[in-house]
């Protein structure tokens, strides 16, 4: 047997540590044919994206429903509650837009529940969901398969979606953007649809707490040259702004609330 790609191997290690609860370091390592060393970096990177919790030697999975927010850290929340309402105002009465899957997009979701006569294309469970407390609102869900991790529809059913949909703005997030880079996903499926929802739309908006800042995923999903607007939070870094002002794209930054900014500046 020979090693596997990274994105393949984290979704061995991932799929394990859900079936088991609880894997140790060595067994990972074996299971996937790789170093102790190069499965505790993959541990690292799963649990950044809050896909389960290291724990000395190993690593365990997070309860149910951590799994169903993407394992948000109750900062998390507070930094991508305060970006979906700002990016909820580049949302307009009347307006026809495409929400990708995550859970920052959930949160946009929820913050469009007022917005009327709005219609909303997603592959998004979750976005779907959250846009059903609204009583004004036509939400489209793609076929696709399920994407566990995400609660998104993936594949050719999903993207066949799109290909025949033209939309105003299209909504995403993903693991990592850049201004070099652009948006990028460790999953090629997600790249697949996110891409397609892209193409259908006539501007893009990447919404990205300042964690997924300066950082690029294996998986491209669109140039920094096909986003249109930036939506972060006010923790993110002044030069990263500065550059990502200088690629072109339309930054707009997100207060957070008093008790939520000082969570965020303390101790994680």
């Amino acid at each position: 047997m020979t090693a596997v790609l990274a994105t393949e191997r984290r979704r061995r290690i991932l799929e394990q540590v859900r079936a088991h609860g609880d894997v140790s370091l060595r067994e990972l390592a074996q299971s996937v044919l790789a170093s102790e060393v190069t499965v505790r970096r993959d541990l690292r990177a799963l649990e950044e994206q809050g896909l389960l919790d290291r724990r000395r030697g190993g690593a365990v999975t997070l309860p149910a429903a951590d799994q169903a927010t993407g394992g948000e850290r109750p900062e998390q929340a507070a930094e991508k509650s305060a970006i979906a309402r700002l990016a909820a105002t580049l949302v307009a009465e009347g307006d026809v837009v495409a929400l990708g899957a995550g859970t920052t997009t959930q949160h946009l979701a929820a913050a469009l529940v007022g917005v009327r006569a709005l219609t909303v294309v997603t592959n998004s469970l979750l976005v779907g969901e959250a846009l059903s407390q609204s009583t004004d609102a036509t939400v489209l869900i793609t076929g696709g398969a399920l994407r566990g991790s995400t609660y998104g529809l993936v594949g050719r059913g999903a993207e066949e979606t799109f290909a025949d949909l033209r939309v105003r703005r299209a909504f995403l997030s993903g693991d990592g953007v850049s201004s070099t880079w652009g948006l990028s996903t460790t999953s090629s499926d997600q790249a697949g649809v996110d891409r397609m929802i892209t193409e259908s739309a006539q501007e893009l908006v990447v919404l990205a707490d300042h964690t997924k800042l300066g950082h690029e995923s294996a998986f491209q999903t669109v140039p920094p040259d096909r986003i249109t607007h930036l939506v972060t939070d006010e923790l993110a870094d002044p030069a990263l702004l500065a550059a990502f002002v200088a690629a072109g794209l339309q930054v707009h930054v997100a207060p957070l609330e008093g008790d939520a900014l000082a969570r965020s500046e303390g101790p994680r």
